[in-house]
Parts: structure tokens; C-alpha cells; sequence
């Protein structure tokens, strides 16, 4: 019997079933994620990664990798905030999000300074101590082995380097928390079946949330993973948090 080692979702998989299915949701939701993902937050998440991206205090000469970086609004953020002066790197597993994000780059003029490399989390196709900022927004936890993308991000950055992940997280408010689930599981996947004609992946991406470790468990995890100076930022009670970590 295969060894279900990770979850996909509140469901039990091994980790090659796990990087097989994330890969067929994003694969399905390529074309409406940006349209969704408006529609989900109601445009708050421009808000939330406005702020991760002002933590990470990017600047021109930079090298910054976005990691997990689907379609690139992350990238075309920080090249906005360092005026075209940073090189910026796009690192997503998935093919169908990475042309997604190159297209929308392109209609919007940038052509240069973001590059777009296919590669995993857990195997950063990157030399070590090459980025000076890493930023990973709403992807780590579909990322199968979350530790071990954490230490290839530790890795890859520089000393003196920061990383940033912003990642929907644990609400604390008791009455929000319920309203959000109520939220999660029957508006979700219903605006996902009329946008994307696909209400099972967009199901997933709720279950993933509540199977993603806590703010303080992620703070554990990095300081495992040699991060230094860790902590956090609570969004909304919780509903997202911005973590940032050190290597010196």
C-alpha cells in the first residue's frame, strides 16, 4: 500500500497524487484565476499584496525570485515599485499559469526584467545565495512539502536576504470564522461553477486553507528551516497573514 503521506484538500494522498491533482486545478482555473480571484476577495487581495510587496522592500539592482508565481501579479508589482530596476525571476510549477502571467505582462508592456522559469517549490531551479528577496503569495500551501520549500528558500537567498510569504492563515475571531467557512464551502465553489465552470477546484482551495498550518506553526517551520528574525502580520483577524523571515 502506497504511503498517503500529505493532504490535497481534506483528503489523504500520497505526495505524487498530490502534485498531479494541484497541477490539474491550476491547469482548469489558468484562464479565470485573476477574474476569480477579484470576484473571491472582492478585490482585497490588490490590497494584501500591495503590502507583502512593501515588506518586502524590493529595490532596483535587485534580484528577486517570485516563487510560485502563477500569473505574474506579484512580479509586475514589484517591478512597478523598483521602477524596472530589479530582475525578477517567475518560478511556477505549473505552465499553463506561467503563459497566463507572461501574456498579461506583455499586454501591459513589460517585456523586460521578469523572467519566466518552470520549476518546483521543493527544487528551486536556482544557485544557492543568488536572490536578494523571495516572496511566495497564496501558493506555499499547495506546495506538497512545505518544509522542504522553505529550506530551498532559505537556500537560494542571499545573506542578508528576505523572504515573504503571504498565505491565507487562521482567523481568531470565533463568529468570523464561521462566517468565512459558511462563505468557503457554499459561495465559493458556486462562483466557481458559474466563472470557471468549475466548482470542485475552487472546493479544494478552501480545504487546502484549513489544512495549512497556523500563523505560529509557520513561524516554527521557517526558524527549522534557519530563518532568523520570523514573524508576522495578521490581516483581517487572521484571514491572511504576511510571514517574513531573515538569513544572515
Amino acid at each position: 500500500m502506497k504511503r498517503r503521506d500529505t493532504f490535497f484538500g481534506f483528503e489523504h494522498v500520497t505526495a505524487e497524487a498530490k502534485s498531479l491533482k494541484v497541477k490539474g486545478v491550476f491547469d482548469s482555473v489558468a484562464d479565470s484565476y485573476d477574474l476569480m480571484n477579484d470576484l473571491m476577495s472582492v478585490g482585497l487581495h490588490r490590497l494584501w499584496k500591495r503590502f507583502a510587496v512593501n515588506i518586502l522592500d524590493a529595490r532596483s539592482g535587485h534580484i528577486i525570485l517570485d516563487l510560485a508565481g502563477g500569473t505574474a501579479d506579484l512580479a509586475r508589482l514589484i517591478d512597478k515599485r523598483t521602477g524596472g530596476g530589479a530582475e525578477i525571476v517567475v518560478c511556477d510549477i505549473n505552465a499553463s499559469m506561467l503563459n497566463r502571467g507572461r501574456d498579461r505582462s506583455i499586454d501591459r508592456g513589460i517585456v523586460r526584467g521578469i523572467q519566466y522559469v518552470q520549476g518546483s517549490a521543493e527544487t528551486i531551479p536556482l544557485h544557492s545565495n543568488c536572490a536578494d528577496r523571495v516572496i511566495i503569495g497564496f501558493g506555499l500551501r499547495n506546495v506538497t512539502r512545505r518544509a522542504t520549500a522553505l529550506e530551498e528558500m532559505y537556500r537560494v537567498l542571499r545573506p542578508g536576504g528576505r523572504a515573504v510569504i503571504l498565505e491565507f492563515s487562521t482567523i481568531k475571531v470565533p463568529v468570523l470564522s464561521r462566517i468565512y467557512d459558511w462563505y468557503s464551502f457554499r459561495v465559493l465553489p458556486a462562483l466557481g461553477r458559474v466563472v470557471a465552470d468549475d466548482a470542485d477546484s475552487y472546493r479544494y482551495l478552501a480545504e487546502s486553507i484549513r489544512v495549512h498550518p497556523d500563523q505560529d506553526a509557520l513561524c516554527y517551520m521557517m526558524e527549522q528551516a534557519a530563518f532568523e528574525s520570523v514573524k508576522y502580520y495578521d490581516i483581517m483577524a487572521g484571514l491572511v497573514a504576511i510571514h517574513v523571515g531573515r538569513k544572515y
